[in-house]
């Protein structure tokens, strides 16, 4: 396993209309490194994101899908999903607040 630093481990942001749901609960759904476990994706969203405290972490790994040109058939990259939960005293994270 590479070493991973904790602003290598959160990637981007998921913006769908559950994962905007979610955000009243304190749920925030980011896509991950695939090989970040869920101790550093929790120390990652603590540096990263002042006054954030997080209380659970859920994983999910997506494989990649079917796409075809022609007659080759391929695969796109294999990605991982973390739903973050926030615990009720910390701050809610601030790029999502103009969402």
């Amino acid at each position: 396993m590479a070493d991973i630093k904790y602003y290598d481990v959160i990637l981007k942001p998921v913006i769908t209309e559950k994962s905007m749901a979610g955000m009243s609960n304190k749920q925030y759904t980011f896509l991950v490194h695939t090989e970040a476990n869920k101790s550093q994706i929790k120390e990652a969203v603590e540096k990263m994101f002042e006054g954030a405290k997080v209380k659970r972490v859920n994983t999910m790994n997506c494989e990649g899908r079917k796409k075809r040109r022609g007659t080759v058939v391929g695969k796109t990259a294999r990605t991982k999903k973390a739903i973050v939960w926030l615990t009720e005293d910390s701050k809610d994270i601030e790029i999502f607040a103009g969402l």
